[in-house]
């Protein structure tokens, strides 16, 4: 897909450092898309503990996730593939509205306890576990859950072949806007690219997930 072509005019052409006449350069944006069937996923959750105290909040969401750890780790997830982030500790506050009499009330913010939460990512490498792991998460004390990603293993492939694909796009385009100027693609001046991850699954299934490769290319032409 081409996201756009342009063509360099200039009343006075100059010389670029590359020795091009401005005027001979054609500017083209294309895409590269390449899918696949996932072969990972990754399990965002977490554990979050309500107390009275700080400590309190801070023991029980801690012993909450030795639980999640060890579930995990008897459903068949490494330790590698468990990482906890986002850690916070805040206090929890209640509105409660104080008559002071005369019909006059005003509201006020009391200390309700404390709320201790860590976040816990989880790479399933054996998509027909990703139920069972899901399960043991839960049933152990993973009580917040932030969703589900599909992901490639191993992406090299992939990518090199989206930035192929962009690539080749790039060049047709330019091969037929410069046609329809009565001229030929002589060489590539530049290029510039970048790479996203594109997550096109649905959340038990899989679905495929893919890569997409943008470049951005100055070609040079010639009659």
């Amino acid at each position: 897909t081409t996201k756009g072509a342009s063509m360099a005019e200039m009343g006075h052409p100059m010389m670029n450092p590359n020795s091009i006449q401005p005027e001979t350069t054609l500017d083209i944006s294309a895409e590269g898309e390449v899918m696949r069937a996932p072969d990972i996923a990754y399990i965002t959750a977490g554990v979050q503990a309500d107390a009275e105290t700080a400590r309190a909040a801070m023991q029980q969401q801690a012993s909450a996730m030795t639980g999640v750890f060890d579930a995990l780790a008897k459903a068949g997830v490494d330790k590698k593939d468990m990482q906890t982030s986002n850690f916070s500790l805040q206090p929890r506050y209640t509105y409660v509205e104080i008559d002071e009499g005369k019909g006059r009330t005003r509201g006020e913010q009391r200390l309700d306890g404390y709320t201790a939460s860590n976040q816990l990512t989880v790479k399933v490498r054996n998509l027909d576990n990703l139920g069972a792991t899901m399960d043991s998460l839960v049933s152990a004390g993973g009580n917040t859950f932030s969703g589900i990603s599909f992901a490639l293993d191993n992406d090299d492939e992939v990518r090199t072949e989206a930035r192929r694909k962009a690539m080749e796009n790039a060049m047709s385009k330019a091969k037929l806007y410069a046609g329809a100027a009565g001229l030929k693609v002589a060489r590539i001046v530049m290029s510039r690219g970048k790479e996203m991850a594109m997550d096109a699954s649905t959340p038990i299934s899989g679905g495929e997930v893919g890569y997409t490769a943008r470049v951005n290319v100055q070609f040079e032409l010639v009659k």
